[in-house]
């Protein structure tokens, strides 16, 4: 008996029905994860369909985790969650504690039958072009991180343009996709600037910038301030052999740096926001915790993951820039 029923005089298209016919033999258990569905051309020569009616219904069934096509075999039955409507993928560059609060922000503002499926591309350019072809076709909606990543627009270029969101970082030849962004260049100096008071008791900053990870944005505004407002300012691209002094203050964008400049200050038995000063970047709870506070520039990691949710629901073309803020604490 075959699971596909189409009436013609229905009033529903029958790529419609196609795909309720396969949802209730799920629910009915006339079929379960792992068999296989009836061929695209013998459900096209029974019912008169045309190729294309069938792919759409079964492409459609694909992208919510339902069905998965094997080359050369068919179309089988992936899963028996029918409540599953959309499926997103989320492509992070590494995971973190406040890319975590993003992405937990952006899974609370989704409806309950949207399924998230996250993956890492650890800033190697071959990572990422493997998991773009590898997930061709499998998703109602692609959400990148791109970080500092060069020449991936024409990988990013193989999926639909209207399904693609832009992540954390902009790059102008991304441009064309809806994108949720900080502005690491202007944030910086805006930061810096909100900070200028208190950093006047120092005589040095120092931002430690690994270029391999960290956008360019951010050591540009570094480097504006220190330019403007007549700081003397010195970039970095490691603390190894680093030995803090009197007088410093270090800008720390990693979570293992500020480990390990706090570690080395009191080794040299500094005292924190008198003798030396620290700025973190982005804020976690932790930050809020070790040495009575670290002071932070930071976006708001929960403000981008809800209004991500929202820009893929509403289906917004649209850029829009992350608000950030120095957050004062004890560390300046």
């Amino acid at each position: 008996m075959s699971i596909i029923s189409i009436q013609a005089n229905l009033g529903i298209p029958k790529y419609k029905q196609i795909i309720a016919s396969v949802e209730n033999a799920i629910v009915d258990g006339h079929v379960k994860r792992g068999d296989k569905l009836p061929s695209i051309n013998s459900i096209r020569n029974r019912f008169s369909l045309s190729r294309d009616t069938v792919l759409l219904a079964y492409n459609e069934l694909k992208v919510r985790g339902i069905v998965q096509s094997i080359p050369g075999k068919g179309y089988y039955i992936k899963s028996e969650n029918i409540d599953t409507k959309q499926k997103i993928f989320l492509l992070f560059d590494e995971l973190n504690a406040f890319k975590e609060d993003l992405y937990n922000s952006f899974l609370k503002n989704l409806d309950k039958n949207v399924e998230v499926d996250i993956f890492f591309h650890h800033f190697n350019h071959g990572v990422f072009t493997k998991l773009i072809y590898d997930n061709m076709g499998d998703y109602n909606s692609y959400v990148i991180m791109p970080a500092n990543l060069k020449g991936i627009d024409d990988v990013i270029e193989k999926l639909p343009s209207d399904k693609v969101f832009i992540l954390d970082q902009f790059h102008e030849e991304l441009s064309k996709y809806p994108t949720i962004y900080q502005n690491f260049e202007k944030d910086m100096f805006n930061g810096l600037t909100q900070g200028k008071e208190l950093l006047e008791k120092y005589e040095k900053l120092i931002l430690l910038f690994p270029e391999e990870k960290q956008p360019i944005g951010m050591r540009n505004g570094f480097t504006s301030f220190c330019n403007q407002y007549g700081y003397n300012g010195e970039v970095i691209d490691s603390l190894e052999g680093r030995n803090p002094k009197i007088g410093e203050t270090y800008l720390i964008p990693d979570d293992r740096n500020l480990i390990l400049i706090i570690k080395k200050i009191k080794e040299k038995r500094l005292i924190l926001s008198k003798e030396i000063g620290i700025i973190s970047y982005n804020d976690t709870l932790l930050k809020e915790i070790v040495e009575d506070g670290i002071t932070t520039i930071s976006t708001d990691f929960n403000k981008m993951g809800e209004r991500l949710a929202q820009m893929i629901k509403n289906k917004e073309r649209i850029k829009i820039e992350n608000p950030n803020t120095l957050i004062l604490r004890n560390s300046l």
